[in-house]
């Protein structure tokens, strides 16, 4: 079919939409006079042949800002931010961004000489390199006293899939947490740096308390727990690889971790990432929402900046919420310039008696969620671990076997104690 056949088509399509039903009656009634509609096949706009699919529609907008207020630059709001695990895949862009923002950083590190390696400038006059047990709870109140700081983000976790860890160094932590789970930097680590942050000044902007410390959880944490009604029914988060198979226990670990941080006393925001994938874009639309349902995935770089803007929203103080990204069709779903009003949406921890969201707003999201999954299947229970969305629509295996066959101690999970 020709273009002109097309724009003839689309033509006699609105005129007989024009005799419908939606837009019968009395003209004075009619949203708009049909009659003033012209149905030429020259006056329909047909996306040139050649163009791409996204074309059909007008040209991406162009960013016009947003015109209320800037907040405050993020180094008026903090005088120093402690980062524990500052050279992880994660938070060394978070260190990055806080440098960026000329907010000074102490960064606590297991080993002074990857923070050298790894960081962009450790020489940077805004960066304190402190080397820290995170699993000691005198070393992460020596590393405090010493360096004050104003607030923290928490990017340690007993899980590595660091590539540049030795298999002994795996097995030896693999071995700890199957003999001490309540030794691991998160259950130790993370109350300790909540307690040395207790006794400073509260945080506030506009009247309103911004949290003292941020802690980057995971998605999927409380899923092993719930009843297998529950499971059933929420069937594509609840069956997902690591959580049906929740190697050593890790997911335990990260909500028992959650649970003192929200009872320790300290003005918190609990963040559950899902999916970390460097080969996903960044710089894209965060989807927020709470309940533990989301699926799907999310640049480190974006987890970073979401930690760090954390810091300045006092939306965010009180809550756990999850986030997933979407791919930005040429420039259609920008990331906002605030994630105040997303986040001023979300519940806090303490309604419901402390259980946070409905049962009944939980599945409505969790419905909506998946509609945003990655892949033509969208159907993340059917996945198998070290499987790609891609893979399962092309009915590939993925690296680790398949479902239910899974060779979990070649997934490079590595608890630390």
């Amino acid at each position: 079919m020709t273009i002109k056949q097309y724009a003839a088509l689309a033509a006699a399509s609105l005129a007989c939409f024009s005799q419908t039903s939606a837009f019968s009656g009395p003209a004075s009634t009619r949203p708009f006079p049909i009659s003033s509609i012209s149905y030429k096949p020259e006056n329909i706009l047909i996306p040139n042949s050649s163009s791409s699919a996204t074309s059909l529609f007008s040209t991406p907008p162009q960013r016009t800002g947003d015109t209320s207020p800037p907040p405050p630059p993020l180094s008026t709001l903090v005088k120093r931010v402690a980062v524990a695990g500052a050279t992880g895949r994660t938070g060394k862009f978070v260190v990055q961004s806080l440098l960026s923002q000329n907010v000074p950083v102490l960064a606590l590190v297991r080993d002074p000489s990857k923070a050298s390696a790894v960081l962009d400038d450790p020489t940077d006059e805004l960066l304190t390199i402190r080397k820290t047990d995170l699993g000691s709870r005198d070393d992460v109140l020596s590393a405090l006293e010493g360096t004050p700081c104003d607030a923290a983000i928490w990017c340690a976790t007993g899980f590595s899939d660091a590539p540049d860890q030795s298999i002994w160094t795996k097995l030896q932590a693999l071995f700890g947490l199957a003999v001490t789970p309540k030794g691991t930097i998160d259950a130790v680590g993370l109350p300790a740096l909540a307690e040395g942050l207790k006794s400073t000044p509260r945080r506030e902007f506009d009247g309103q308390t911004l949290p003292k410390i941020v802690m980057l959880s995971s998605a999927g944490v409380t899923r092993p727990s719930w009843s297998e009604e529950k499971k059933l029914a929420l069937e594509g988060c609840a069956g997902i690889p690591i959580v049906r198979l929740n190697p050593f226990g890790i997911l335990d670990v990260k909500r028992e971790s959650e649970e003192k941080l929200r009872t320790c006393g300290v003005d918190y925001t609990i963040f559950r990432p899902c999916g970390l994938n460097d080969s996903w874009p960044s710089n894209q639309r965060p989807i927020f929402s709470q309940g533990d349902i989301a699926v799907g995935r999310i640049n480190r770089k974006d987890v970073a900046k979401i930690l760090v803007s954390i810091l300045s929203a006092p939306e965010a103080t009180g809550k756990t919420f999850e986030a997933v990204t979407i791919a930005n069709s040429d420039g259609y779903y920008p990331p906002a310039s605030s994630l105040s009003a997303a986040l001023g949406r979300l519940e806090s921890d303490s309604v419901n008696g402390g259980r946070g969201p409905s049962e009944e707003v939980v599945r409505a999201t969790y419905a909506l969620m998946q509609q945003l999954l990655p892949g033509e299947k969208q159907s993340a229970n059917e996945l198998a671990m070290g499987q790609t969305y891609e893979q399962l629509d092309k009915n590939e295996v993925g690296r680790l076997g398949k479902k239910g066959e899974e060779k979990v101690e070649q997934a490079g999970l590595a608890p630390s104690s």
